[in-house]
């Protein structure tokens, strides 16, 4: 049987080793840190990509594990309800998705999954790709070489291993950079995703889960993506600077961040003219990155990891197979990463004015008679992006 390597352990890298492995292929899953990976924010899985849950079989232990969101709700700086809308009741709907969980809980629930068949190896990367007629000569930071028919990167935006094989990509960045933390719960806290607009281009959000803790994130406009390569104690002195001033729940995340880990990135995308090379291919956020702010980042991962087991387990060699998973989730990836026009601007208003007049519209919009016209009138409008594909079902394995 074949055997494919696959670098990262988060949701598509064990997504595709499950369907490969149940194809009978011998799969190999290489993550650079040293465990499963178990933490992390909240993820939702709409549309396709719940199919997918679905076909493995794991959506009742996906639903189960849950974070328990019960919509999102907009607030002002005393806490007050500003506007409120409750979680979606199907596959796509919500700013809160039916299904809202932990990324750690999902990698978990995967690993589980796919451990019995796939070899993991962990506190590992990859460090040189050599391409041969008929397999690929891997070079691990850890000192070893392997040989395998494929590999697989299935890792983030900012992918180590993807840059050996495309060099010059880059993420596109979006203008906003998100810093995220973990607080221990009070009592004031409730089950809903809170949402907060202090001004000067900055959000507040607290969010729960079910570990008896609430996911913060602090998210600000930047004309550079560069505060994400400073160092840890150096971001934390940023967020305090820029935040100090915002009130609501804002003290107590910072002070969350000056005493635990907290991770920050500087929001982008994806986009490459090609997601394979050879007998190397892209997945997954390494391939098209849609960004936190499309709300289809777990989605694409687990529908392209479908896909594209898929079509190796049923082509006739590799090239076909990666021409294939191409074409089908090109489209649905672009659809994804196509964000609503003037965002994430619209939703970071600087002034006190803007503030206002977000909040005038949120009210508005969510109101009920403005509800049950978008409703009536949904009919009418495109698929929701993590539907729009027709989602192939592949021979079940011998």
């Amino acid at each position: 049987m074949p055997g494919v390597l696959v670098t990262g352990a988060s949701v598509a890298g064990p997504a595709l080793a499950y369907w490969l492995g149940r194809g009978g292929w011998e799969v190999t899953v290489v993550e650079r840190f040293d465990r499963l990976r178990d933490t992390g924010q909240n993820i939702d899985i709409r549309g396709a990509g719940r199919e997918v849950i679905r076909r493995m079989g794991l959506e009742d232990e996906v639903k189960a594990a849950g974070t328990g969101e019960t919509g999102t709700e907009f607030v002002d700086e005393d806490g007050r309800c500003v506007a409120y809308l409750p979680k979606g009741h199907d596959d796509s709907g919500g700013l809160t998705a039916e299904v809202e969980i932990l990324r750690g809980d999902l990698a978990r629930l995967l690993y589980r999954r796919t451990a019995h068949c796939s070899r993991y190896v962990f506190g590992d990367e990859i460090t040189g790709l050599v391409e041969r007629s008929k397999e690929v000569d891997v070079h691990f930071a850890g000192g070893a070489r392997e040989s395998f028919d494929l590999v697989v990167v299935a890792e983030g935006m900012t992918s180590r291993t993807r840059r050996l094989i495309f060099p010059d990509a880059a993420p596109r960045y979006l203008g906003l950079c998100l810093a995220y933390t973990t607080v221990p719960r009070i009592a004031a806290d409730t089950d809903r995703w809170r949402w907060y607009h202090p001004g000067g281009g900055r959000a507040v959000m607290l969010r729960p889960d079910p570990h008896g803790t609430m996911r913060a994130a602090l998210s600000f406009l930047s004309g550079a993506p560069g505060p994400a390569d400073l160092p840890p104690a150096d971001q934390a002195r940023l967020l305090r600077r820029l935040f100090q001033d915002a009130g609501w729940e804002t003290p107590r995340v910072l002070d969350a961040i000056d005493a635990s880990p907290f991770y920050f990135e500087a929001v982008g995308q994806i986009r490459l003219a090609s997601w394979s090379r050879g007998r190397v291919a892209l997945v997954g956020d390494a391939a098209y990155c849609a960004s936190p702010l499309s709300g289809m980042g777990t989605t694409l991962a687990l529908t392209g990891a479908y896909i594209l087991a898929g079509e190796l387990l049923t082509a006739a060699d590799h090239r076909t197979a990666f021409a294939r998973y191409e074409a089908l989730m090109r489209p649905y990836a672009h659809n994804a990463q196509r964000l609503v026009p003037g965002f994430p601007r619209i939703a970071h208003p600087r002034s006190r004015l803007g503030v206002r007049t977000l909040r005038a519209a949120l009210r508005l919009a969510t109101s009920p008679p403005v509800r049950e016209a978008v409703h009536r009138a949904s009919a009418l409008f495109p698929r929701h992006p993590a539907e729009r594909i027709d989602l192939p079902h592949y021979p079940e394995p011998r």
